[in-house]
């Protein structure tokens, strides 16, 4: 029996995994599988192992109150290196960008444990956007064995870097699995807020933004096109959970607290969210995972970034990169409220990213991975 760490630190890695952890554990005679969280993001990620219910078999709870990136960095490269040490696991199961992702690659390249990827090969090929992602996921895959590509193009990405065809396998991305089964089995989860503006005859916008890249001056543009947003458009209400970073907190009450029609409330468990997602008439949204989960329901997504490793969705004309200026903003979102034709060109439920059998994929290639091992 081979023996299998599963990592994770943020709330859209539990997202992302749960399928993987939940495919992997119905295969009781190959794997042995443990859960490890570094508790990069406590209260967030808690509320997604409720919804999955997951419970990690190890919690580092690396957390600390305003952690510079160099102090989460380390401990969970200490954390994660103690664990494989004490338990010698067969394979370390990645996934996404986070500090998690390269501390634990780098603590399993120490020890010799081969890395599995999940979600391998994403670039935009600018170091700082997303920061610190794009150095964390460029400095995971050469100490990768096992790249599971979300889509064809990150296959290609990792093959202009060198890595050998035979260790890429292009499995769709499990938000998609995750998505669609919290879509079926917590239908009832759509949040009172949400309700409340459907009920008054509304149209939904949804916002999400909370990029550290954004911190500094691009947030403040972002909020003040939404406030333009709503007092152009009577007919629309903003939805928008605010990220519990301190910093996107304060910027954002301060531009948006008194603001009639925006609502900012606290991070939404991911039932609610999914119910949210498939509610919204339209998405606004700096978040890599809502650029893949929006397509599944036919929701036109504007990406407030200015580079994103998510053009699938932008190819197959379901979302538009429209920056973080407040006039492009303005003026895109506008389109789309006001032109019925330009809208029902961008509303078609058509998901670049995957089918949701990624998760089963991915336990596939691992089961055949140690099965070459033994000839």
């Amino acid at each position: 029996m081979k023996h299998i760490i599963v990592t994770i630190g943020t709330r859209p890695e539990a997202i992302k995994m749960a399928p993987v952890l939940n495919s992997l554990r119905e295969y009781p005679k190959d794997f042995k599988v443990t859960l490890v969280s570094t508790a990069q993001h406590r209260q967030m990620l808690d509320q997604v192992l409720d919804a999955f219910q997951l419970e990690p078999e190890v919690d580092l709870d690396i957390m600390r109150p305003n952690q510079s990136l160099s102090e989460s960095s380390a401990r969970a490269l200490k954390g994660l290196d103690g664990i494989l040490g004490d338990l010698r696991p067969d394979l370390l199961l990645v996934q996404g960008d986070t500090n998690t992702v390269l501390a634990g690659a780098i603590a399993a390249y120490y020890h010799r444990i081969p890395v599995g990827h999940v979600e391998a090969g994403l670039r935009t090929n600018d170091l700082y956007r997303p920061f610190p992602e794009e150095m964390n996921r460029r400095l995971t895959s050469p100490l990768t064995r096992l790249h599971f590509a979300p889509t064809v193009r990150a296959r290609g990405n990792l093959l202009r870097e060198g890595i050998s065809e035979d260790r890429i396998f292009v499995t769709g991305n499990t938000v998609v699995d995750a998505l669609l089964w919290i879509a079926r089995e917590r239908a009832d989860a759509l949040p009172q807020e949400a309700k409340a503006v459907l009920g008054r005859g509304r149209r939904l916008v949804l916002v999400t933004s909370h990029r550290r890249e954004s911190l500094d001056r691009d947030l403040d543009q972002i909020c003040l096109a939404l406030r333009d947003l709503v007092q152009s458009f009577e007919d629309i209400e903003i939805l928008y959970p605010v990220h519990l970073n301190p910093r996107v907190q304060e910027t954002v009450r301060e531009i948006l607290g008194d603001t009639e029609r925006i609502h900012l409330i606290a991070p939404l468990a991911y039932p609610a969210f999914v119910q949210v997602l498939r509610a919204a008439y339209l998405i606004l949204t700096d978040s890599g995972g809502v650029q893949e989960e929006a397509p599944t329901f036919g929701v036109p997504i504007l990406v407030l970034r200015e580079v994103t490793e998510r053009s699938e969705a932008i190819e197959a004309g379901v979302a538009k990169l429209v920056g973080v200026k407040r006039e492009h903003i303005m003026r895109e979102a506008s389109c789309l409220l006001n032109d019925h034709e330009v809208y029902a060109g961008f509303a078609r439920p058509s998901n670049p990213f995957g089918d949701g059998r990624a998760a089963e994929r991915i336990s596939r290639h691992i089961k055949d991975f140690f099965e070459s091992q033994k000839e």
